[in-house]
């Protein structure tokens, strides 16, 4: 029996409110993130995925404040990112609700602060995300919610966090953030064969059929997706229906 796929709604906020963009910009708002997660936990998803996404980017903290007023009202665990620089960081979030912290442009320019998490509070807090644009065939890992390039290839750095102890890696292609044509399924499934960690996809989704195919074609653990969730085009128990009589084990 194969582990069950997740479904993950991912509300990306931005001065309080959830917003979506494509390909990094051109963001609109969505809605109240409380409001939102607390839909999405009672509707069936399997986690929620929470990104402060200017945090890094503005050189502050996350909010701990929306962080502990999500956990009263969902039910499902949850990840926060952006912001996070420092252990100090992770427990605080911890402390809030979270289970899981996301690092990314902190990461890249420290790479111990992989170690210290897996460390401190177990490789299954900590989810490294990459967020990377592919350019001639190669994929170039960038920084400060896809502003700035790190000068890493992405496979290069995903197997180093995974070697550095992260849980999970979460892996949004710019290249098809937003544009809802479907994942970045060959890339996905280099990534999947290639690391011992779960992979969870983003980017892309548009249609039920994309779903389905990132986890056949690109083989990934889970699917992270906004705005098919957000505008309602697409509900997450007709989703989980639809990929169960697709033959793929889901949580119903």
């Amino acid at each position: 029996m194969s582990l069950a796929k997740r479904i993950i709604p991912c509300l990306d906020v931005k001065d309080g409110l959830t917003v979506k963009g494509t390909h990094f910009v051109n963001l609109r708002t969505a809605g109240d993130p409380v409001t939102l997660a607390k839909a999405y936990s009672e509707l069936g998803a399997d986690e929620l995925v929470f990104l402060d996404i200017t945090a890094s980017h503005e050189g502050r903290k996350t909010f701990t404040d929306l962080v502990t007023r999500l956990a009263r009202e969902i039910s499902i665990p949850f990840t926060v990112g952006g912001g996070i620089n420092a252990l100090d960081d992770v427990e605080r979030l911890l402390l809030a609700g979270a289970d899981k912290v996301s690092v990314n442009s902190a990461a890249l320019k420290d790479p111990t602060l992989i170690d210290k998490i897996a460390s401190r509070f177990g490789s299954q807090v900590c989810v490294c995300a990459i967020d990377a644009h592919e350019e001639d065939g190669r994929w170039e890992c960038y920084i400060h919610g896809g502003r700035i390039p790190a000068g890493r290839e992405l496979t290069e750095w995903a197997l180093e966090v995974a070697d550095r102890g992260a849980g999970e890696i979460l892996f949004t292609s710019m290249n098809h953030d937003g544009a809802k044509e479907g994942y970045a399924n060959e890339m996905l499934a280099r990534l999947s064969d290639l690391l011992p960690i779960p992979v969870i996809a983003s980017g892309g989704a548009g249609r039920k059929e994309h779903f389905r195919d990132v986890f056949t074609e690109g083989k990934a653990d889970a699917a992270l997706a906004a705005s098919v969730f957000h505008f309602g085009e697409i509900g997450i128990s007709e989703l989980k229906q639809y990929l169960k009589s697709c033959g793929i084990a889901v949580r119903l």
